[in-house]
């Protein structure tokens, strides 16, 4: 598994732009409670496992003692390629990570914090955006499914980087690949959480692929660090898009107020962070919290 801060900072430098398309869409019910206790934005933490606790992003709340993160990320399992067929994969730790359960997830769930799973290519050729049929997305949406069934999630994150299409003899990119893996990872999941990191061939088609597709999806951000960029997701209105994209631990504390305090400005109803470390971070955190909710953070 490969640490994303590079490329998306290089790309963030470049000044990526996109338009934004409000096309009305719905919303799921499971996504009505996350921030019951706080007026504004969903707030998302991902946490790269192979060095940080999962558990720790619920260790920060705002003054009034409600969650400053409402979905915390494991990043991330795979899909692999086994030479027939895409498979899920989890490494080490983030297999320790599902196994402890009970102390790094089920926590956060007791203080309404949904957990979701990122999902991520590993340099084999599969990917999100090369299923050449229905039946070969909805085999990998079961074992996701399973998964989830299994370890009590949330949710599952869609992240089609690495995937290194055409390895090992697999297929490239289509345009349908994408849309039948949503449809099924949906169908299988009536309940979940399903949001979407915008990059790759799979966003390239989602860009142009019919609203009923993106409608199907809970959330979608930016994926390039330190940028204000509007995913364009037809389906997906301006509550469900975080066009901010902060780096914890790579964007600097006024980046993330301003980015904050533009998402609130412009309407947008998700805030997008990556890479929550295991130390005390609160100060930081406020610098986006405050322009969000009107309330700094504390670590506990």
């Amino acid at each position: 598994m490969t640490l994303r801060i590079g490329r998306k900072a290089v790309a963030a430098a470049l000044g990526v732009a996109c338009a934004v398309l409000l096309v009305p869409g719905e919303a799921h019910a499971v996504t009505a409670d996350l921030a019951a206790t706080k007026s504004g934005p969903t707030s998302i933490a991902y946490v790269e496992v192979n060095n940080y606790d999962i558990a720790n992003v619920g260790r920060y709340t705002l003054a009034d003692g409600s969650n400053a993160f409402d979905v915390a990320i494991i990043f991330a399992a795979n899909i692999n390629y086994d030479g027939t067929k895409a498979q899920l994969y989890f490494n080490d730790r983030v297999q320790a990570t599902l196994d402890d359960a009970a102390t790094q997830i089920a926590p956060l769930q007791a203080k309404g914090i949904k957990v979701s799973l990122s999902l991520l290519g590993n340099h084999q050729g599969a990917g999100f955006a090369n299923f050449t049929t229905q039946e070969a997305a909805a085999d990998f949406a079961a074992q996701v499914a399973a998964a989830v069934s299994t370890y009590g999630l949330d949710g599952i994150d869609l992240d089609d980087e690495y995937a290194e299409y055409g390895k090992n003899g697999t297929p490239q990119p289509n345009a349908q690949s994408i849309g039948w893996l949503i449809t099924a990872l949906r169908t299988a999941m009536p309940d979940k959480l399903l949001s979407f990191y915008n990059i790759g061939p799979s966003a390239s088609s989602l860009a142009s692929a019919d609203a009923t597709i993106g409608a199907q999806l809970d959330y979608a951000w930016n994926p390039y660090y330190g940028s204000y960029i509007v995913p364009q997701i037809p389906g997906l209105t301006a509550s469900h898009l975080s066009p901010a994209a902060v780096n914890i631990q790579g964007t600097s504390s006024t980046t993330a107020a301003a980015l904050a305090t533009r998402t609130v400005s412009a309407g947008y109803g998700v805030f997008m962070t990556y890479n929550l470390p295991s130390t005390d971070v609160h100060t930081y955190i406020s610098s986006f919290t405050t322009p969000l909710y009107g309330q700094a953070t504390v670590y506990q």
